[in-house]
């Protein structure tokens, strides 16, 4: 099965994309990165025959990538431009994803992940208050300033 996927993926690279990196993960999943297009396809093996698992997502700023955001199961049989088309939908739901700054929608009904919210560590402040070092900076400041008037008043 993994041989008949990573051909399957490197005919599905040459259909997607004109650049793309093919490679083989451990657990045979075989992912095709888009770099310039920012996106990731992955096809995994499922329990069923002539059945995978495509995930598509985003390349984040450095090459990481970022978790699926939308995923189906497609079958083998249907040919290549078929999988093609799916991919082409997977990835057009994640353009739209990466677009909007809400949650990722599920791309099927009953699969809706929870949304997460994070709280910054430190409570924010109520309102602006100008801490030592500010005064000391200001203050030094000032002397200088104080200097320099002094010394142009003493020359005349």
């Amino acid at each position: 099965m993994s041989a008949q996927l990573r051909e399957t993926a490197g005919e599905l690279a040459g259909l997607l994309w004109r650049e793309y990196t093919l490679y083989r993960e451990r657990s045979g999943t075989v992912v095709i990165r888009g770099p310039h297009v920012e996106r990731w396809i992955s096809l995994s093996p499922t329990g069923g025959q002539d059945q995978v698992l495509i995930r598509a997502g985003r390349i984040l700023d450095g090459g990481t990538t970022a978790p699926a955001r939308s995923e189906t199961v497609a079958d083998l049989t249907g040919g290549r431009h078929e999988l093609a088309a799916v991919c082409r939908r997977l990835l057009a739901e994640t353009a739209v994803d990466a677009a909007s700054d809400g949650a990722p929608r599920p791309s099927r009904p009953g699969r809706a992940k929870k949304a997460t919210t994070r709280r910054s560590r430190k409570p924010a402040r109520s309102g602006r208050h100008t801490g030592m070092a500010s005064w000391l900076v200001i203050l030094a400041v000032l002397t200088v300033v104080a200097l320099c008037v002094r010394g142009v008043v003493a020359a005349l």
